[in-house]
């Protein structure tokens, strides 16, 4: 079975990411944050933004395989938290920086409105077989 690769994960998806494009050398969408993303001490929990950067990182990578009976599994994500963010609309763009045949490595980037970066971070992908293959 090929997951549908257009829509995030319902775990991403709680998240209020919103897939808009999504290739193997390009992943585009956006977030609009407020305070149900909010640590008691009323920003944006650094958690949201990890879990954007993997979202978004997984489903470019594992598109750039799928011809290939593969999927990308995360191995390691750093994200980099740049300022604070209380609400607004945050714009996601994450694109490879290497693409091998067992490993992948991909940058995504959180923008909000005025272009300034809110988070950004790199994730580390293995190329696995999907399930059944």
């Amino acid at each position: 079975m090929t997951p549908d690769l257009t829509t995030a994960s319902a775990f991403v998806a709680a998240t209020g990411f919103d897939l808009a494009e999504v290739t193997g050398t390009r992943v585009t969408g956006h977030v609009e944050v407020g305070p149900a993303h909010h640590t008691p001490w009323g920003v944006v929990h650094g958690g949201v933004y990890c879990t954007i950067v993997e979202g978004a990182a997984s489903v470019g990578a594992s598109a750039a395989v799928a011809d290939r009976g593969q999927f990308a599994v995360g191995v390691n994500n750093s994200t980099d938290f740049l300022r604070p963010m209380t609400a607004g609309r945050l714009d996601v763009l994450a694109e490879p920086v290497q693409q091998g045949k067992t490993l992948q490595l991909w940058l995504v980037t959180l923008t909000r409105e005025d272009g300034k970066v809110v988070a950004r971070g790199q994730v580390r992908l293995q190329n696995v077989p999907l399930p059944g293959s």
